[in-house]
């Protein structure tokens, strides 16, 4: 698939179901992210692939938040946010290493780490694979990123949930209303 037909074609999928990505098309993903635009090449992504058991991480940390900062949720919300990790066999936790000195701002690590999930949507959808781009206050929480691996200091940009497409998404529209500024 040539990148143009990938952008133009690539949708979020509705619905994703088994199998995820195998290693070797785990390893075409991640690969595609670390090729994207970096300033200063300081490498500012982190990965974090939860498969099959392993998305319980995800899930108690997500389950620890609600509790922490909504005490008085019913207990089936609580345990919805939980369920939420089931959306796809493959999530792959995208961050930004931020907070460390240097020349490179934090808003372009962001950046960086926003083209590297692009890539990675586009290799996905090259594979024949389904995805969904989330995030959520979870991800902006500081035990959710130390459950994860990650320092608190550290954005995470994408939940990718990856998977088989069970149920497709529509691609967006070619709109240029309001996109275009004109002096």
């Amino acid at each position: 698939m040539d990148v143009l037909t990938a952008i133009n074609s690539r949708a979020s999928a509705a619905r994703l179901t088994e199998p995820g990505p195998s290693a070797e098309q785990l390893e075409i993903i991640l690969g595609a992210g670390v090729r994207a635009p970096d300033h200063g090449r300081i490498a500012p992504w982190r990965f974090v692939v939860l498969a099959g058991q392993d998305r319980n991480i995800l899930a108690k940390a997500m389950v620890a938040r609600i509790k922490r900062t909504q005490p008085n949720l019913a207990t089936e919300e609580v345990e919805r946010e939980g369920f939420k990790v089931q959306r796809a066999p493959t999530i792959i936790v995208v961050a930004a290493k931020t907070g460390t000195p240097g020349k490179i701002p934090d808003v372009e690590r962001i950046l960086a780490v926003g083209a590297a999930v692009q890539n990675m949507w586009l290799a996905i959808h090259a594979l024949g694979l389904g995805a969904m781009w989330k995030t959520g206050e979870p991800a902006y929480d500081g035990a959710v990123k130390t459950a994860l691996g990650l320092e608190p200091t550290d954005h995470i940009v994408a939940f990718l949930y990856v998977g088989t497409i069970a149920a497709p998404g529509t691609p967006r529209e070619t709109r240029f209303e309001g996109a275009v500024v004109r002096p």
